[in-house]
């Protein structure tokens, strides 16, 4: 896949705790979707999904995530925290800086579980979701227990993120260590140099190694959160069903570690579809197959 297309403005705007960049795309009047992408990736996992959804009719919002590209922290002593509370109000609060009261909330990875924070515990908020790998809302507790060895190897990442030596080392080889990631997560897709090096750009925000090895580590109950967010996590913990309609996602060559749906399927508790996505397709599934994922955001 070649790597020459771009958005043409990220735009700013203040949002709770962050200054977040964001693409806004389509008729500002048009139905809002909000795409949201995962680690270790960017926005440009929606480059052409964007178009489609926008020839549509719909307004369409992709912002950073903390941690990545242009959004930053509005304070120097905010926790850099990526609990997935912390995540789930970011969004709730780029809602409101831009006058959003409802969307379509699709993602994958990171974003995933943000779009499912929010679709579970503010379904007002969301008029349908598109979730890559299903239904990923976890708890600390959970965390703790272990897994089959083979699911264990998968998240060798994980361990390693959990010690000094490998917060130096991904601080040191980010660019390195993304691409193994993009190879070992989608196998099969033959990405460009172009096409990795406009997305691994965003992975030089300041607080991204913090914001990343917080998250790995608050997952194993290694780290703590923030109290502010102890309330919502209580909620997230309980795996509270997600009753706005709903399609989860999965590309059939998917290297990253995941659930069968039939796991998770149980946790939809409205109108639900799954799709198994063809051809090789990966982790990143909107950049490898962005009609499919269009065809969900669309659908939904």
């Amino acid at each position: 896949m070649a790597g020459a297309g771009s958005f043409a403005e990220v735009k700013q705007v203040d949002a709770g705790v962050l200054n977040v960049g964001y693409v806004d795309a389509g008729p500002p009047d048009g139905p809002a979707v909000i795409l949201l992408h995962g680690w270790p990736y960017d926005i440009h996992s929606f480059v052409d999904v964007v178009p489609l959804l926008t020839n549509a009719g719909h307004r369409v919002v992709v912002p950073y995530l903390r941690g990545y590209g242009a959004t930053r922290f509005r304070s120097d002593d905010t926790m850099r925290n990526g609990e997935p509370a912390a995540m789930g109000l970011d969004l709730i609060a780029l809602m409101d800086a831009l006058h959003i009261d409802t969307a379509k909330l699709a993602g994958f990875d990171w974003g995933a579980r943000t779009a499912d924070v929010v679709a579970a515990l503010w379904p007002e908020r969301c008029r349908g979701l598109v979730s890559v790998s299903g239904y990923l809302i976890d708890g600390q507790e959970s965390g703790k227990v272990p897994l089959p060895p083979k699911a264990e190897l998968a998240w060798w990442y994980q361990y390693y993120f959990a010690t000094e030596r490998g917060r130096e080392g991904y601080d040191r080889n980010r660019r390195d260590f993304a691409r193994l990631i993009w190879h070992t997560a989608s196998p099969q897709w033959m990405f460009d140099d172009a096409t990795f090096d406009r997305s691994a750009a965003a992975l030089d925000n300041p607080d991204h190694v913090d914001i990343v090895i917080h998250n790995y580590r608050w997952r194993l109950a290694l780290a703590a959160g923030e109290p502010q967010y102890d309330e919502v996590e209580q909620r997230l913990a309980a795996k509270p069903k997600i009753t706005v309609p709903s399609i989860s996602l999965e590309g059939d060559a998917n290297g990253a570690p995941h659930l069968e749906p039939g796991v998770y399927g149980k946790q939809f508790s409205g109108r639900y579809e799954h799709r198994t996505i063809g051809g090789g397709v990966g982790h990143n599934l909107p950049q490898e197959a962005p009609q499919a994922f269009a065809d969900a955001v669309l659908e939904v």
